[in-house]
């Protein structure tokens, strides 16, 4: 699963905007910005991760940075599993962390900012 969505990321082109990747998939252009004229809080997401897939690292953090983020723990899940698989390792434990209340609002919180960020930039 993790590699389809990596391999997606990498075969989908960026486009010129810092959003509207997503309309190489088959899906409608995002609605809350039709109608709202702002950015909504995955707005920039596809584009963001197109650009990490390809390492354009500074262009990916400005078109959205949590989807750089999340391109760069996806690609590091992935290494981490197949570790995982390869090995009988426990290496996937570091993962529980993410699950735990605190980590929960500190995501939450990245996500809030990243759309903050998108909305002043926009």
């Amino acid at each position: 699963m993790i590699l389809s969505v990596l391999g997606a990321g990498a075969w989908l082109t960026p486009g010129a905007a810092t959003s509207g990747t997503h309309t190489q998939l088959g899906l409608q252009p995002c609605g809350w910005m039709v109608i709202m004229g702002k950015p909504c809080v995955t707005c920039g997401m596809t584009t963001s991760f197109a650009l990490a897939a390809e390492g354009r690292y500074l262009r990916s953090f400005i078109a959205q940075p949590m989807g750089l983020v999340l391109c760069l723990g996806a690609a590091m899940g992935f290494w981490i599993l197949l570790h995982t698989v390869l090995t009988g390792g426990r290496a996937w434990l570091m993962f529980e962390c993410l699950t735990r209340p605190r980590s929960i609002w500190i995501i939450a919180g990245l996500v809030a900012a990243a759309w903050a960020y998108k909305v002043a930039v926009t």
